[in-house]
């Protein structure tokens, strides 16, 4: 399958997709029923990867933590008012065995998935969760060594981190996955990455998951550095993630790494092998809502932002309908898929759902459509199909003052896309705009009426008149241009709050 420079990727919470399917069917769904005709609608979307969340072997112990821990069970009656044990499976991350489900299918009927997937051109992603596995794995009672252990001393200290684990040759005490930050994961156990042992025994486990799918999605990634665990356990690690990548793309070649990473560390997990890191800085600026601090985040180089993986929400952060206005949920999204980077939705966005739906979850709530973004999602993704966005090269414009004091030019994020080496189209050509060489995207990030004038980085302007197509409205609503303005003082822009435009620049006959 051919790689494109910016891919997208759709996120599928596999036991809730299943579990909706079961409603269908009459009967419990395994990946076996996966309907082609939904393959078919996925790939027709321009998905190249499809991550399949939470496909793992879990166990009773994390189930029975789950549906037990008063704090988790108040967090999904907030999502399921109707809630019954049966809609908690436990924690998808609380792994017993890099091996297919049951209640899956199992290995094989993965297998038989991936096949179907990889004949309509998309790859498939699992996870990998490096700092810690479920509470009943195996290597609890054959290789206790490869856990954190602890003593009286370490429980009497912090008891939220440390438990008893029952064992056929005698009990021990581990201490929970957890990050530096909070209290441990209950339904896990941490694994120790100072014991090189363990170290070898999860590239290993990488190394067979790399034969089932064609990347992994590696939860929390960070915590497994070497500066992060010792601040957490006061051990000191060997690096993981160099031999981890290198071993594993030895074996299979072009296979991807996609981090879940925090904490400006983005930069070095890229450095160690890393094929896209988490821009959760992205995010996290334009739920703050200022126009600058987003657009200086785009000062940095592409060879940093080429491997950022960019979101509007995901399994861990709350829904964007649900996070952001209408209006501005647009916006967002604009900037978000039309800069560099790996694409990056979510299962349930494109519909507006509002309630986050946790992994310890099996069945997610009934929300209502909301056509309206459902139709604003159809028209980005035609976008993004286009070659000029998928394998073209972008660019940060600047935007000057409309006019002396118009402090408005600062509330905008201008870029431009174009395709390798193509010639400007004329209008008689490609008067849609579909699949244009040349695209203008646009975005009044503030609520505000705003101004600016911004200089196109095309040449060949002065002339000529000009057709600029708006691909997200319905009607495709454009403005007509003469190239001497746009060549001299730039284009005029005068948009409404939070308005987002994605202009297709034609030449008119």
């Amino acid at each position: 399958m051919a790689r494109v420079r910016y891919p997208s990727l759709y996120q599928i919470n596999t036991r809730v997709w299943l579990t909706e399917l079961s409603r269908q069917l009459g009967r419990r769904a395994m990946l076996d029923d996966i309907p082609d005709a939904e393959l078919d609608r996925l790939a027709a979307m321009g998905f190249d990867w499809i991550w399949l969340l939470s496909v793992w072997q879990t166990g009773l112990a994390a189930q029975k933590v789950s549906r037990t821990n008063p704090d988790w069970r108040r967090e999904f009656h907030e999502t399921l008012p109707d809630l019954r044990d049966d809609d908690i499976p436990g924690s998808g991350f609380a792994i017993t065995g890099y091996t297919v489900h049951q209640n899956l299918g199992g290995d094989a009927a993965l297998a038989r998935v991936r096949e179907r997937l990889r004949k309509r051109g998309l790859r498939l992603m699992l996870d990998f969760v490096p700092n810690h596995m479920g509470l009943d794995h195996p290597w609890v009672e054959d290789h206790p060594e490869h856990f954190i252990q602890g003593n009286e001393r370490d429980l009497a200290r912090a008891p939220q981190n440390y438990t008893w684990i029952k064992r056929q040759r005698g009990d021990m005490l581990f201490a929970y996955g957890r990050d530096p930050y909070f209290a441990g994961w209950p339904d896990t156990l941490q694994l120790n990455y100072a014991n090189p042992v363990t170290q070898a025994a999860m590239i290993g486990e990488l190394v067979k998951i790399a034969g089932q799918c064609d990347g992994v999605r590696c939860d929390m990634a960070m915590l497994v550095l070497p500066d992060v665990f010792e601040r957490t356990w006061g051990q000191r690690a060997p690096l993981f993630w160099p031999k981890a990548t290198q071993q594993v793309r030895e074996r299979v070649p072009g296979f991807t790494f996609m981090a879940e990473v925090y904490w400006d560390l983005e930069w070095t997990l890229q450095q160690q092998g890393f094929d896209y890191a988490y821009d959760k800085r992205l995010y996290d600026r334009l739920r703050e809502h200022h126009a600058r601090p987003v657009r200086e985040h785009f000062h940095a180089g592409l060879d940093y932002q080429d491997k950022l993986a960019r979101f509007l929400e995901n399994h861990d952060e709350p829904r964007a309908a649900a996070t952001f206005s209408p209006e501005v949920h647009r916006a967002a999204a604009v900037i978000t898929f039309l800069t560099p980077g790996l694409r990056f939705f979510h299962q349930g966005q494109f519909e507006g759902k509002k309630k986050r739906i946790s992994p310890h979850l099996g069945r997610g709530p009934n929300e209502p459509v909301e056509e309206n973004l459902r139709g604003f999602y159809d028209r980005l993704l035609t976008v993004l199909r286009q070659p000029a966005v998928r394998d073209g090269a972008w660019q940060l414009l600047e935007c000057v003052p409309a006019w002396d004091g118009n402090w408005t030019h600062d509330c905008f994020l201008v870029f431009a896309w174009q395709g390798a080496g193509a010639p400007l189209a004329s209008a008689g050509e490609r008067g849609s705009g579909e699949g244009a060489d040349k695209l203008i995207v646009a975005v009044n990030y503030a609520p505000n009426q705003s101004q600016c004038h911004v200089r196109l980085p095309l040449a060949d302007l002065a002339g000529k008149q000009w057709r600029l197509a708006d691909q997200l409205e319905t009607a495709g609503a454009g403005y007509d241009w003469n190239g001497d303005d746009l060549q001299g003082r730039g284009l005029f822009l005068d948009m409404a709050p939070w308005k987002a435009c994605v202009f297709a620049l034609t030449r008119r006959q």
